[in-house]
Parts: structure tokens; sequence; C-alpha cells
């Protein structure tokens, strides 16, 4: 595409994540958890040497093509603006583009007043089928996107400001009201460690386990793999309103009780919420209100076990927490579908399976579970011909090969020249 020679091609490794604990509740502040699997999406890319790029996808059609001059407006308020123009269809097909997301890239550095003299050349790819599965590769996709800028133009941008700068993409961009997991769980994760973080005061640690905390040498994931799962649904949470109003019924749990407690907030977040006032208010919820705050102080209370059960190398507890998560994901925060919830049970039939639970928000089609090692091909031979009884139509528009997957932990993103 460019011209140059592979010595100069510089290609950007952006993983996707897995939420063992910690479902549900980053954008409420909460404490979550997460790692990287080695599965995820290259970018490779030259600096253009002048303001153009230009990108093509090895997942969709057609070529992007803007300037790094152009002033970029948030995708969303666009969209809203289409709406109302019933005649304007190619406009509202335009906001599904792949295009967004570099574009939207380029719209969080300009935010936050970065100055950029060129554009890249560049080729996307993400692992075969993964896309839209639940394991955000929308984020994987945004960080990509902000280190090949970012490198390009020599820029020095901490990790943790590139969290802000995905922030952006998403919330202000593309318009997903989500929180800041996916995007730290791809740019602080190491390799074999468990990311803990509070997502209100945006602390961050790596949880270790024991092995790797005796003696760095040794392989950290001896004794589990990371099996992935497809139901073959697959939506684009963006335009999925279930999300964004679960958002809005957990605020508005925060704002009775803290309400309820004397305090009143502007933003309210159940992270606002002490969990004795919760105890003593609850009551004061609607049923539905109730089931999201249930799930939040549950959740947030299944996090801090499990980092102890991880640190501790019990990962049959860290299972079980993982497993009593999905079905609070199910009964409190009612997200998921048949289909999603019948490979969950699946899953925790499978010999070999430590836990189980939707991967990403439960409103798209995956599923992780930790396994024994040992047992791993047989567990995903078993959620491959069990699931396939359950829905026979559904497996028919997967791979085979692709159904269920065996991956091992992954690494953070990065740029490799």
């Amino acid at each position: 595409m460019a011209g140059s020679g592979t010595e100069e091609v510089r290609v950007v490794a952006s993983p996707y994540r897995i939420c063992p604990l910690g479902a549900h509740i980053d954008h409420q502040g909460g404490t979550v958890s997460a790692m990287t699997v080695n599965k995820g999406v290259l970018l490779g890319f030259v600096p253009s040497g002048d303001s153009q790029v230009v990108l093509c996808s090895g997942q969709f059609k057609g070529e992007v093509r803007f300037s790094i001059d152009e002033i970029h407006h948030p995708q969303h308020a666009i969209a809203k603006k289409n709406e109302t123009d019933a005649n304007d269809s190619s406009k509202i097909s335009e906001e599904c583009n792949w295009g967004n997301y570099p574009r939207g890239a380029l719209y969080a550095l300009q935010r936050k007043g970065n100055h950029l003299s060129q554009g890249i050349i560049g080729y996307i790819c993400g692992s075969e089928g993964l896309d839209s599965s639940g394991l955000s590769s929308s984020a994987a996709v945004g960080v990509a996107y902000l280190l090949a800028l970012e490198d390009a133009n020599n820029l020095t941008v901490s990790p943790e400001e590139n969290i802000e700068y995905d922030r952006l993409i998403e919330n202000e961009y593309l318009g997903l009201r989500n929180g800041i997991l996916d995007q730290s769980a791809i740019l602080l994760s190491s390799y074999g460690c468990l990311l803990c973080m509070n997502c209100k005061t945006r602390e961050h640690k790596l949880i270790h386990p024991p092995e790797l905390q005796k003696n760095e040498n040794i392989e950290p994931q001896k004794g589990y793999k990371i099996l992935l799962a497809f139901s073959g649904l697959k939506h684009a949470l963006t335009n999925n309103p279930g999300y964004n109003r679960r958002v809005s019924e957990c605020q508005e749990a925060a704002r009775i009780l803290l309400h309820a407690s004397g305090i009143e907030k502007v933003k309210p977040l159940l992270s606002d919420v002490d969990p004795e006032a919760y105890q003593r208010h609850k009551r004061k919820l609607a049923p539905d209100i109730a089931k999201r705050a249930e799930h939040y102080f549950s959740e947030n209370l299944r996090v801090h076990k499990g980092l102890e059960a991880w640190a501790s190398g019990k990962l049959e507890e860290f299972g079980k927490l993982i497993s009593a998560s999905g079905l609070s994901s199910i009964q409190n925060y009612e997200c998921g579908s048949e289909p999603l919830i019948q490979l969950y049970e699946v899953l925790l039939r499978a010999r070999g399976v430590f836990g189980a639970r939707f991967s990403g928000a439960g409103f798209r089609g995956c599923c992780i579970a930790l396994v024994d090692a040992n047992h791993a091909d047989e567990a995903s031979a078993f959620v491959r011909r069990e699931y396939g009884k359950l829905q026979p139509e559904l497996v028919s528009q997967l791979k085979q090969d692709a159904a269920v997957l065996i991956c091992e932990a992954g690494d953070c993103a990065r740029v490799i020249s």
C-alpha cells in the first residue's frame, strides 16, 4: 500500500480482553478484574509523510481515507441529527462504517490538544471471527489506532492517558456509555497477571499468581487455559439500547440511595453509596432498580474475594466466583439471551471448567471459562457438541474450528518496530 520496504513497517499488537470478575460495574466506579488473551488486533502501518490517513481492513470492505487536518465531530450526535431526515439513509449507514474508529482516535488526540503533523498508511486485521464477540474488539481497535498515530508523530503518551483517549472515542465520539475497564485491561495488563482496577479512582495493580511471585522464570499459567465459546449471536453494542438502559438504571438506584442518605449528587454512581447505607435503604428501590443495585454490590464483593483467591492460587474458588458473577448477570442485571444463557449452562457442565460467565456486556454472543489445562480439549469438544444440540441453526453460522477456542493469557498493547 505504501510502496515501502518491510523493514519500514511498524505493527501495533492490541489484545482482546476478558473480565473474569467485575461484570457491569465499571461504569459505576466499581472495582474490576481483567486480563488479556493471546488473540487480538494487528495494525501494520508506516507514517504517510503527509496529512493523509489511508487504511484497509482484513474484516471489512472499502478503504478509509481522511486528513489529520480535518476537524471531526462526535458521530452519535450526527446520527441523531440524521435520524430526523428519513431520506438521508446514506449518512445513517455511514455511522456504522469501520472508519469511525480511526476518525475517533484522531478526534480524541485533537480533543486533548495534541498536534499531529502526519497521518499513517495502514492495514488492520483482527483475530478471525472475534470481532463483535464480546471481547472488547472495539476498544482494541481504538487503542491500536491511537498507538499508531502517536508513534507516527513521535508523541509520548502514558497508558493512563491513552485510557482516557480511548474513553473519548467510545463515550464522546461513538456515544457508548461504557466505563474504562476495556481499554485499561488492554493497556495495563501484564502476561500471566490479573489486573485489578478501581474504576472510580483509577488506581490499579497487578496480581501475580503464586508461581510468578516466587520465581519469574516459571510458567505463570501452567494450571489453566482460557476457553472462549461463541453462541453465533452478533450485535453491535452501540446499537443495542439494553446496555445504555442498564447504565441509567444503575444511576437511578444510586440517586435514590444517596437521597435517602441525605446526599445529592449531579452524576450519582453506585460507588458513591456506602454498602451499609445500601442495606438500610434498598427497600426504597423499585424491583428492577433493586436488582441492578444488588448486582453491583454483590459483584464488587466477588471481585475482592476473587483477588485473594487468585493470589493464593485457588483456581477452583476463583472459578466459583466467576460462575456466581454469571448467575447474577442473568438474574440481577438481566442481560443475555436464551442462546447465551444456554451456552453458559453448558460450560458449567463441562469437565475441568472452574467457572464461566458471559464475556463483555452480555448483549452479544460469547462466554468465557477458566478451565483446567489438562481437560481443556475435552471441555472444548463437550461444549461444541452439547451447545450444537440446543442451537443447531446458530452453530451452523460459526466456523467449526472457531466455535470454541482455547487461549492463553496475553500481554498489553504495544508497538513492534
